[in-house]
């Protein structure tokens, strides 16, 4: 790739415009090259993913029972010139610009990516956007053809993931509004770690929700916190603590017996507190749909769950992103996209640096 000038003025191409992903907050490294027909109408409905690749870390960190900060960076490295190479993004005119997450995330991990973002910036003279890992979750929705047909604000958002848990409200692209967060575990975590003390293997949100498939529901009581809280927040910490003292009091003979009842009885509480909230802010806020996005929504019960409480609501359902659920270059991509139509093609490679404890 030839070098350019990195502050000559950047003409945004008549038709197609190609942006370039790069996703690396966590255990996942992921690129993505979207292209879309034009940034001129409000919703664009023609957008093709010409490449997408994400190479997970699953099987390094399962080692540990969950992620390990220096080993996802150290990761990411390599993956990273994998990817760049396999897409042959050095290739003159392989892209227009450039969206790199920049947070929130593991400090060394987004480091990786903005990084090889920034040297892939400097070297061809392509605009950067930094882009919020959280606002990705909310593009992964829009990458679904039937979602954007229904592009309407304001939409609600359940954003659930291994971080996060959180309630938006987005009333315009990059305009958005948290209604309620979780104030200590979020859903995911919540997941792992009830998983982690039942003995089950990293990521325990997909295994749970396996064994919960073959228990019995309403085989143990567990608590719904903050059910009946006037507030939009959440808390999970007590849930676990609660699955803690059923665990530690069945007896050792016992536990391989009834694990899938229990499963099913943690997986019911999260579905019951997410839908819950999701649908109580729904009522109050009046969005044209409400959609579910982040690792979790990968979960078969919550995504029936949701889907029943809304339509019985009368209340439009924005479908899941399948395939996109976990982190990913493509909503990453998206994101990008939306600054891109808002701000346009601002920003620098000198500029942008990692911002860990990020909000939206």
């Amino acid at each position: 790739m030839a070098v350019r000038n990195p502050n000559s003025k950047f003409q945004i191409p008549n038709s197609p415009l190609r942006i370039l992903g790069l996703e690396t907050s966590c255990d996942e490294t992921s690129l993505a090259i979207l292209e879309v027909e034009s940034l001129k109408s409000k919703v664009e409905s023609r957008i093709r993913l010409k490449r997408h690749e994400t190479i997970s870390q699953i099987p390094i960190h399962q080692r540990y029972g969950g992620v390990v900060p220096e080993v996802a960076a150290r990761s990411h490295v390599p993956e990273v010139v994998s990817l760049l190479e396999r897409a042959k993004v050095f290739k003159r005119d392989s892209f227009d610009a450039i969206a790199v997450t920049r947070g929130p995330g593991l400090a060394t991990a987004l480091r990786v990516g903005i990084e090889g973002a920034r040297t892939l910036a400097f070297l061809s003279g392509q605009p950067i956007v930094g882009v919020n890992h959280l606002e990705g979750h909310l593009a992964s929705a829009w990458l679904v053809p039937k979602n954007r047909r229904n592009w309407k604000f304001p939409i609600l958002f359940l954003l659930v993931s291994g971080g996060h848990t959180e309630l938006v409200f987005m009333r315009d692209f990059c305009v958005y509004e948290v209604l309620g967060r979780t104030r200590d575990d979020a859903s995911g975590e919540a997941f792992d770690k009830t998983a982690k003390l039942m003995g089950l293997p990293y990521p325990g949100g997909p295994e749970i929700s396996r064994r919960a498939a073959q228990g019995k529901a309403g085989k143990f009581k567990l608590p719904r916190p903050m059910l009946n809280d006037a507030s939009f927040d959440f808390s999970f910490s007590g849930l676990k603590t609660a699955v803690r003292r059923v665990w530690e009091d069945l007896p050792a003979n016992k536990k391989t017996f009834f694990i899938n009842d229990l499963c099913a009885a943690v997986e019911e509480a999260i579905v019951e507190v997410l839908v819950s909230k999701t649908l109580r802010a729904a009522q109050r806020f009046k969005p044209q749909a409400v959609g579910v996005v982040g690792g979790v929504s990968a979960n078969p019960a919550l995504q029936a769950g949701l889907k029943r409480a809304l339509v019985a609501s009368g209340i439009k359902f924005l479908e899941p992103p399948r395939g996109f659920y976990t982190d990913n270059g493509a909503m990453i991509a998206a994101a990008g996209l939306w600054h891109l139509r808002r701000n346009g093609l601002k920003g620098s490679w000198r500029s942008l640096e990692a911002e860990p404890e990020l909000d939206l």
